[in-house]
């Protein structure tokens, strides 16, 4: 009874995946994602109270198997740029889909209110941001990084992963490594050239004049 169960909840997660990332989530119902999971609502509602628990359920999921993929890269030897392109390699490397799901914390996260929120929030920064961070600090210290707020890096990190995850980086730097390698260099090296780094000056819009 307990794998038939765990079956059907698996075929769940899997409809409620495919259909959250395809429309938003106000756009999608509980008859589709039964209709799609091949089940009966009963059943559906058997495992899940409503629409919020197992949206919750499928993205708490999904960054706790992200976090499982991270955190022995974090662990491991090796300089922080080295953890970092492996860092992204490994999210790069996921399905469309689950970094699509990634993309959702983002999208859907003020359709939620007070604790069921404040626990998907914690479990994006656990499972990213922070491992992030982690690796940062640690660049700091033994002099990869120059000294700043890690945080704000880590951040700023993340924002480049969300923009690369599109279909558009994908055709233009081929492979999860090529996409790694290109957000590692822009992180460590930026974009501009010798020359643009030997001036800089500021530009301020003449307003009201």
């Amino acid at each position: 009874m307990y794998a038939k169960s765990a079956r059907t909840i698996a075929k769940i997660i899997e409809a409620a995946k495919t259909l959250f990332t395809a429309k938003n989530f106000t756009e999608v119902t509980m008859s589709e994602i039964a209709e799609k999971a091949e089940v009966t609502k009963g059943a559906l509602y058997h495992h899940f109270s409503g629409k919020d628990e197992l949206y919750l359920k499928m993205m708490h999921d999904n960054l706790t198997d992200i976090q499982s993929r991270i955190q022995p890269i974090v662990m491991s030897d090796g300089s922080s740029r080295e953890k970092l392109y492996h860092l992204a390699d490994v999210l790069f490397d996921l399905s469309q889909q689950q970094q699509a799901l990634i993309q959702l914390v983002r999208r859907d996260i003020n359709i939620f209110q007070g604790a069921a929120r404040a626990e998907l929030v914690r479990a994006y920064q656990v499972a990213m941001p922070e491992q992030v961070e982690t690796i940062i600090r640690e660049g700091m210290e033994n002099g990869e990084i120059a000294p700043h707020n890690a945080r704000l890096l880590s951040w700023e990190y993340m924002a480049m992963i969300e923009v690369m995850c599109s279909a558009f980086a994908r055709q233009m730097l081929g492979n999860p490594e090529g996409v790694a390698t290109h957000v590692t260099r822009m992180f460590f090296d930026g974009a501009g050239t010798s020359k643009s780094s030997k001036s800089l000056k500021i530009i301020r819009p003449n307003i009201g004049a």
